[in-house]
C-alpha cells in the first residue's frame, strides 16, 4: 500500500529492510508485525490512529486480531526522546500486528484513517 501519509516502512520480508538477508535465512515466511511512520509527526499519528474501526489500539501486539501500537507513548517512553531517535522509533513511528482480518479490510480500514 503506498501512501503520501506514510513515510519509512520496516518489514523484514521487504528487500530494503536492514536485515532482509537474515531474515530470509533465518525465516521461512516474515511474520505479521509491520513498522511504519505516520508523517505529520504525534499529533497527525494520533489523529489516524484514533479514526480506525478495524483495528484496535494496543499497548502490546499478537493477537488474532490486527492491532496498532505506538512505540513513543507505550513499549519505548521511558528511555526518552534522544534513545528513541538512535533507535528510529519517532513520534510518527506505528507498529501493526496483523491479525486474522481479510487483507482488503485491513487495507481499507489504514487508508480511511489516513484519510
Amino acid at each position: 500500500m503506498k501512501n503520501p501519509k506514510i513515510g519509512r516502512v520496516l518489514y523484514p520480508g521487504r528487500p530494503d529492510h536492514p536485515q532482509h538477508a537474515l531474515a530470509a535465512k533465518q525465516m521461512s515466511n516474515f511474520g505479521g508485525v509491520v513498522t511504519f511512520d505516520i508523517k505529520g509527526g504525534k499529533n497527525a499519528t494520533f489523529e489516524a490512529l484514533n479514526r480506525l474501526k478495524l483495528i484496535d489500539i494496543s499497548n502490546n501486539l499478537g493477537d488474532a486480531k490486527s492491532m496498532v501500537t505506538h512505540p513513543a507513548t507505550t513499549t519505548h517512553m521511558r528511555i526518552g526522546a534522544e534513545e528513541r531517535a538512535k533507535l528510529g522509533i519517532g513520534d510518527g513511528t506505528v507498529r501493526i500486528s496483523v491479525g486474522l482480518e481479510d487483507v482488503e479490510d485491513i487495507i481499507a480500514d489504514l487508508v480511511q484513517a489516513l484519510g
